[in-house]
């Protein structure tokens, strides 16, 4: 990778470029707003195996920001510490300007919503009992299941074209129906904030893009969503923010337009590209070169 990868400027007010035939969502940036989750000076690390140092990173409110990287660049690391699953050694990682770790842990998920990279469901659950467990937060001891959560349970298995499969049990299903079980679970938990980590894996490309285009449906309701891809393409066309990363550290951040260009794609990803206008959505497309 080359050294010489520099942090551009900040996003301007207006935002997304346009992007007609995109989702709704991914058209634009909705103007300077304060950041929902904040790292700063965030040293992250498991046991003595330092992944950032020091990683600075915004999440504005309201926004569909998108973390992209090379593997084991830190990017999932970083959403483990959104998600309060990792708290920083030294530095600060806040939730609306709280400390994170402060935050009891039933109050953040529900405000924070989290599919993680890697899920295993307990034997025998069905997928109607493991998306109704997205409900847990909303429970408490004068308030058991009601309506509401049936409704939310219903809604989030619609979503994910699950309604005909309740009954049966997540350990029978394929590795694409089973992601699609985590992320209606997700759903259902109905959080301001979603964070999802690679949330496309095992899935078709069909199934890809319906995911993301109902992520784009929740963002364009209001729904603050964080997302870690690898396909710097379906990036673009649907972030509204871009966060990338290399190396533990985050070295660029802002609108597609202005992040993905060809000497960032072949100084962070080693692959030489020409950047053009998407002919869908006039968001950059990468095109590598020929090796």
């Amino acid at each position: 990778m080359n050294a010489d990868v520099t942090r551009p400027p900040a996003p301007d007010a207006t935002g997304a470029p346009d992007t007609t035939g995109a989702p709704d969502a991914a058209r634009a940036s909705d103007g300077a707003r304060a950041p929902r989750l904040v790292a700063r000076g965030a040293h992250l690390a498991y046991d003595r195996r330092t992944v950032s140092e020091a990683v600075d990173a915004d999440v504005r409110d309201g926004s569909f920001t998108v973390i992209v990287g090379p593997n084991a660049c830190g990017k999932s690391t970083l959403l483990r510490a959104f998600a309060r699953l990792l708290k920083p050694r030294s530095g600060s990682v806040l939730l609306d300007g709280r400390e994170l770790a402060g935050v009891p842990a039933k109050e953040v998920a529900r405000i924070v919503g989290l599919l993680p990279q890697t899920s295993t469901a307990p034997d025998g659950i069905t997928v109607a009992e493991l998306v109704a467990r997205g409900r847990y937060p909303h429970q408490g001891l004068f308030r058991q299941w009601t309506g509401t959560d049936r409704e939310a349970v219903d809604a989030a298995l619609a979503e994910t074209d699950l309604t005909e499969l309740v009954d049966v049990p997540v350990d029978e299903l394929s590795g694409g129906q089973r992601q699609r079980v985590w992320v209606a679970m997700a759903l259902a938990q109905q959080t301001p904030v979603l964070l999802l980590d690679e949330p496309t894996t095992y899935l078709d490309i069909a199934h890809q893009y319906d995911l993301l285009d109902l992520f784009a449906r929740l963002h364009g309701q209001g729904t603050t969503v964080v997302a870690v891809l690898h396909d710097l393409n379906q990036a673009a066309r649907y972030a509204t923010d871009l966060i990338v990363m290399a190396d533990g550290d985050v070295v660029a951040t802002g609108t597609p337009a202005e992040v993905l260009t060809e000497q960032l794609v072949t100084d962070v990803f080693d692959l030489p590209c020409v950047v053009v206008p998407d002919p869908v959505t006039g968001s950059p497309m990468v095109v590598p070169r020929r090796r």
